[in-house]
Order: structure tokens, then C-alpha cells, then sequence
């Protein structure tokens, strides 16, 4: 890469943000000039027309149900959405930061919330958009759980779907008598999410995909958890893949910063939730 073009990046980077937090269009600022004051997860929302199907958002490992959602839950709400948001895979003594408990019991954790939203909204069927293990976790639920017949699409952003190598670390951990059973213990979650789990092994076993699911993969090439970033594809019928930098080469979000302020994968997120009124994404959709 010639050289003024690796120092343009970090200044790209800062206009892209910078445009996403302080750049609304008029007709943004007209939304959040009416937007609820309660925000999201308010139980007497009631979907319109345009919008029928609630939005769920679901954290990712190290996640809460606020923080981790604190760009993305407006931008869904000041468009005219009902969203709600869950805290799942809590372990004892550990708050704030969830997401680290058995992926198995986090997905009866979503079951059971989906139910709560779709029984308080009088829907049919929710739509789900997750983070990192927040857009691979709900597969489980899809699959093993009945949740393909409460789900219209499942939307990941930097989703674990076949697993991460950290890059390359995780391969070192037979090397540390004790680690792997360690970290099987103190944290499932973070274990299962290893390339070759046996829950990866157990999901993806037979297809990535269950049938009557609309599937969005929203993948930045910079991430440097989830590595390497094409384990996070799916593969089947009625996916989506879609890698920003293809949309715009100028985003160089990586891992956390897909999922909280990223507004060229927030214009993604409403595309996949609203097909029919899809509009390209581009480099001028911070602006949006």
C-alpha cells in the first residue's frame, strides 16, 4: 500500500465517525424530535404497518442489553421501530458484563424473551440482530429451540459463526496444562466459541441455515477477534454476506466498532429488516 494512502486511513476513520455522531439530515433530526422519551424495550410499543415485526437486539461476550446498543437502538427507534433488548448468559458475581454462561441456556434465555415481546406486542413474528456471539447465539434458538416459526430474519454483525482463532492464540492453548478446562469453567461461552467447538460442531452440523429465515452476515475485514473474519459467513439459501469495506472502503471499523457506532452497518441493519424499501449503502450513508 503506498504510503499516503495508509495515512489517510485513521483520518478516514475519524470523519466517518465523526459525520455518524454529529451529521443528522433534517429529516433525522425531525425523528428524533419525536422519538418516545422512553426509548427501547417500552412493552406497550405496538408495531405500525411499515414496520409489523418487532426488532430484538441481542449483546454480544462481555455485553449488556443498554451498552451495547446505545447507537443502534435509536436509530432503529427514531425510524419507527419497536425494540427491545435482552440481558442473557449471566454468571454469578459477574455484573454488567454478560454473555459468558453456556450458549445452550442463553438460547432458552431469547426463546423465552421473544415470547414476552411477541405475546406484549400482539406479533406474529420478531426480527433479530445480533453482535458478535449475539448473532450467532440465536442460531441455536432458530434450530434446536423452535424459533424458526417466531422468526422472520436474523440480521449478524460480526457474527461467530464458524468460530475464531484469536488470531491464532486459541491454538496455543493445549500448550497451557489446565487452560482449556479453565476457560470451560469460568467462562463456557468464550470456549464454545473457538474454531472446532463441540457447540459450533453441534450448530453448523447439517447447514448454517434453517429454512423459512432470512439471513444478513454484516462483516468488517479489520476485525481482530472474530479471525479470520470469513468464518463469520454463512452458507445456504436466504443469506445475505456482506463485507462493509465493499460498500464503503473507507470504513475501518473493527469488532466493537461494527456493532456501536458503525452507521454504514446500521443503513445494512434497516435493508435487511425493510427489503422491499432497501437503498444502496455507501460511504454517504453516515449521513443518513
Amino acid at each position: 500500500m503506498l504510503p499516503w494512502k495508509r495515512a489517510l486511513r485513521p483520518l478516514a476513520a475519524l470523519l466517518l465517525a465523526v459525520a455518524a455522531v454529529t451529521v443528522p439530515t433534517a429529516a433525522h433530526a425531525a425523528d428524533t424530535a419525536t422519538a418516545p422519551s422512553r426509548g427501547w424495550n417500552d412493552f406497550s410499543c405496538k408495531p405500525s404497518a411499515a414496520h409489523p415485526r418487532p426488532v430484538v437486539l441481542v449483546h454480544g461476550t462481555f455485553g449488556n442489553s443498554i451498552d451495547n446498543w446505545l447507537g443502534l437502538a435509536p436509530y432503529l427507534k427514531n425510524r419507527g421501530y419497536c425494540v427491545f433488548s435482552l440481558d442473557y448468559g449471566q454468571l454469578p458475581g459477574v455484573p454488567f458484563f454478560h454473555g459468558l454462561g453456556p450458549i445452550e441456556k442463553s438460547a432458552e434465555q431469547l426463546d423465552a424473551f421473544i415470547d414476552k415481546v411477541l405475546a406484549a406486542t400482539g406479533a406474529d413474528e420478531a426480527d433479530v440482530v445480533g453482535h458478535s456471539q449475539g448473532g450467532m447465539m440465536p442460531r441455536y434458538y432458530l434450530k434446536f429451540l423452535g424459533g424458526a416459526d417466531e422468526v422472520n430474519a436474523l440480521v449478524g454483525i460480526a457474527p461467530n459463526n464458524h468460530g475464531t482463532t484469536l488470531l491464532g492464540l486459541a491454538k496455543l492453548l493445549p500448550y497451557f496444562p489446565g487452560a482449556e478446562d479453565l476457560l470451560s469453567t469460568a467462562t463456557p461461552a468464550l470456549a464454545q466459541q473457538v474454531v472446532g467447538s463441540d457447540l459450533l460442531t453441534k450448530l453448523n452440523a447439517g447447514g448454517d441455515t434453517v429454512p423459512g429465515v432470512r439471513y444478513t452476515v454484516l462483516v468488517t475485514q479489520y476485525d481482530e477477534v472474530l479471525t479470520p473474519y470469513r468464518n463469520q459467513f454463512l452458507n445456504g439459501p436466504n443469506v445475505r454476506n456482506v463485507l462493509l469495506q465493499d460498500l464503503c472502503p473507507l470504513d475501518l471499523s473493527e469488532h466493537v466498532a461494527i456493532g456501536l457506532l458503525d452507521r454504514i452497518a446500521f443503513h445494512e441493519v434497516v435493508n435487511a429488516l425493510d427489503p422491499a424499501r432497501a437503498k444502496p449503502t455507501t460511504c454517504a450513508s453516515v449521513l443518513d
